[in-house]
């Protein structure tokens, strides 16, 4: 059956004035945050939160994504070489022969989103007393979950977190990473279950009842980490600390902790705890 079978060969950038060009990685994040932007919106003049709260939100989310992404790359799966790079971490450059080029961040990893959301939220509590912090963290996960499924696309523009060879006729040939034979498109799997999951999570919302705080943000945990959790069996290898836990791969590791943290949720909130 080969018209299960596509080659893929993007551009990784939509369109080049001179040296600037915009790169369809970085749109799938500005439509992330931008979508983002316009649900919570929503969701603040539906329960008459005023909204000059959420602009600080929007800040607080944006810089706590994309440093707690930075930094999960950094120290999940790339310290052997930022230990001998550090001025790169939080730089967009990349050390050649010929001294420093600006690259761009490349290397952004989602259980360190994860992680930044959570401290940054907790650092905006600080400052910002409206609700609780579950209340937050519960409205936060319907645009963190569609957000996902865009930084998934941009990553299958960029030909990256790619599958293992399916062994069949079925799949993606990513020709510009110079192959011939088809892979599982993960990153699109990833992309559709975090749709899914964004819908369920709104459906939950519309139906929840104020006494079930937490019970969103432990349905986001378990519905997103049982999912990667599964889908890195058809994933290669990101490396990571593979080497000295051998059994799983570093980002089902990573996802294991959340999971057991939904699951500790959704049960308290369904107990009525």
């Amino acid at each position: 059956m080969h018209f299960i079978k596509f080659d893929w060969a993007p551009s990784e950038t939509l369109f080049e004035i001179g040296s600037f060009g915009i790169h369809y990685y970085s749109l799938m994040f500005i439509i992330a945050f931008s979508l983002g932007y316009f649900l919570m919106k929503k969701i603040f003049d539906k329960e008459k939160v005023p909204l000059h709260y959420l602009e600080s939100l929007f800040i607080f989310m944006v810089f706590s994504i994309l440093l707690g992404a930075r930094l999960g790359d950094v120290f999940f799966y790339s310290w052997d070489y930022y230990q001998n790079h550090l001025i790169e971490i939080l730089l967009p450059i990349r050390e050649t022969a010929e001294g420093y080029s600006f690259t761009g961040f490349r290397g952004l990893a989602s259980h360190g989103a994860v992680l930044g959301v959570l401290v940054g939220l907790y650092l905006y509590k600080l400052k910002f007393k409206m609700h609780s912090l579950l209340w937050l963290l519960d409205r936060v996960t319907i645009p963190v979950a569609i957000g996902a499924s865009f930084v998934r696309f941009g990553n299958f523009f960029n030909s990256e977190i790619v599958g293992k060879f399916t062994e069949s006729n079925f799949g993606v040939v990513f020709i510009n990473r110079g192959e011939t034979l088809p892979r599982h498109p993960s990153q699109l799997y990833e992309a559709l279950g975090y749709i899914i999951l964004f819908f369920v999570l709104r459906q939950l919302y519309k139906s929840s009842k104020k006494s079930k705080e937490g019970f969103l943000l432990g349905s986001f945990f378990l519905g997103m980490f049982t999912l990667r959790f599964i889908l890195e069996f058809l994933k290669e290898s990101q490396g990571g600390f593979e080497e000295v836990m051998p059994l799983f791969s570093t980002g089902q590791w990573l996802s294991i902790p959340f999971i057991l943290l939904g699951i500790f949720l959704v049960a308290k909130k369904k107990s009525g705890a």
